[in-house]
């Protein structure tokens, strides 16, 4: 009898188990941020959106440590990934990134970057490795908005996986 009993609480832990572990992980991982040109300010703002527990995996496989929110240096490990993993160049100089600070908002973190220097998006190398390292299928996307050196709108996308961790901003030519 109570074999049958442990056999059932067995059977249904291990369902269980089995949910908590499908909801909890994911099989898509994809990243965006943002580079807008702000005409105003002549800045460029960077908007960075992934998943919370994938940052936070990264950074403690990273360290090798355990990471999360209660983590007496969070906020600045944070920060350090995403200046680490992302950034800008112009003519093989970095362009300074100053950053402003995140969220987490539904197990999302959206983290604040800009640079106060003029901003030129026409052939700015951007190099984008966040969470491939850690995660073989993560793919992020780097959306961009701006203008070129003659005033036209330029906007566009650019893509970063395991194969491909830096690309150029570049006008598209219509023929």
């Amino acid at each position: 009898m109570i074999n049958k009993v442990l056999s059932k609480y067995f059977i249904a832990i291990s369902f269980y188990m089995g949910l908590v572990a499908s909801a909890a992980s994911h099989t898509y991982f994809f990243g965006v941020s943002d580079v807008f040109a702000n005409p105003n300010t002549q800045h460029l703002e960077i908007v960075h959106l992934f998943t919370t527990h994938d940052i936070e995996n990264a950074i403690a496989e990273n360290k090798q440590i355990h990471f999360s929110a209660e983590h007496k240096n969070y906020d600045l490990y944070i920060q350090q990934y995403f200046e680490q993993q992302f950034t800008l160049e112009k003519n093989r100089v970095k362009i300074p990134l100053s950053w402003l600070g995140f969220e987490i908002t539904s197990g999302r973190i959206i983290a604040y970057q800009e640079s106060k220097e003029q901003s030129l998006l026409p052939q700015t190398v951007v190099k984008n490795s966040i969470l491939i390292d850690t995660y073989p299928k993560q793919v992020n996307t780097v959306n961009f908005q701006g203008v070129d050196i003659k005033g036209k709108a330029l906007f566009g996308s650019l893509t970063f996986d395991y194969r491909l961790k830096e690309a150029i901003i570049t006008p598209i030519i219509s023929q």
